[in-house]
């Protein structure tokens, strides 16, 4: 589902105040360890095709907020590999187009490990920005029916399946003091999933969801 939050909006404000603050520079160089942790909103950017026995009928995915970290190694001054990791997200799942009515249908929570390689743009300064490319996995759990589906005997359980595809990442990293930092990150993610209805009426329906969301991630990080 969309929102009114706007991550790249916020991001382009931290990335400006940070590159307009007057910081020391403590180098970071190849053989670093940098871990980076904060609070992470998921904005979902998703679409939806109909539900297979509800023409007209769609789902969308609402918004989450949670714990992000994540652990990067140096390989060169300017290249790392990073790995992101959180703790779970709750995503509340919602009717849409022709059954919009009834509201929210169904939670999910959600892991979403998610490997890059970064290259730093400014290894040597105290306001470093930095870009990445990788692989996200998303790993979908604990999925359950609400009692809108659950108490007219529609359906009684969901299952969504897990997703592969790719992430980028925008970050910078402006320095508190020799070893610790300030982090804001913005990241985008192909997630694609499809949702299927178990028990009830409309047992065995399935649905395609494109859920693609932005995560802005803000936080500290320590320089090892």
């Amino acid at each position: 589902m969309h929102t009114l939050f706007h991550p790249k909006l916020i991001a382009g404000a931290l990335l400006a105040l940070g590159l307009a603050t007057a910081v020391p520079a403590h180098a970071v160089q190849k053989g670093d360890w940098l871990i980076r942790g904060g609070v992470a909103r998921v904005s979902p950017n998703d679409s939806s095709g109909d539900i297979s026995t509800i023409p007209g009928g769609k789902a969308g995915v609402d918004a989450a907020n949670g714990l992000a970290v994540n652990f990067t190694y140096m390989a060169t001054d300017n290249l790392g590999v990073e790995l992101l990791g959180s703790l779970p997200f709750t995503h509340d799942i919602t009717g849409e187009g022709a059954i919009s009515a009834l509201g929210k249908i169904a939670e999910t929570k959600q892991l979403p490990p998610t490997l890059i390689l970064l290259y730093n743009f400014a290894p040597k300064s105290g306001v470093r920005p930095y870009a990445g490319l990788g692989v996200n996995h998303t790993i979908f759990f604990s999925e359950k029916v609400t009692s809108v589906l659950s108490g007219p005997g529609l359906a009684t359980d969901i299952s969504l399946k897990d997703s592969t595809g790719l992430a980028v990442e925008v970050g910078v990293d402006v320095d508190i003091n020799k070893d610790w930092f300030f982090n804001a990150s913005l990241w985008r993610m192909d997630i694609d999933t499809k949702a299927t209805l178990k028990g009830g009426a409309l047992d065995g329906s399935t649905v395609d969801v494109t859920i693609d969301p932005w995560a802005l991630i803000v936080g500290i990080g320590k320089r090892f």
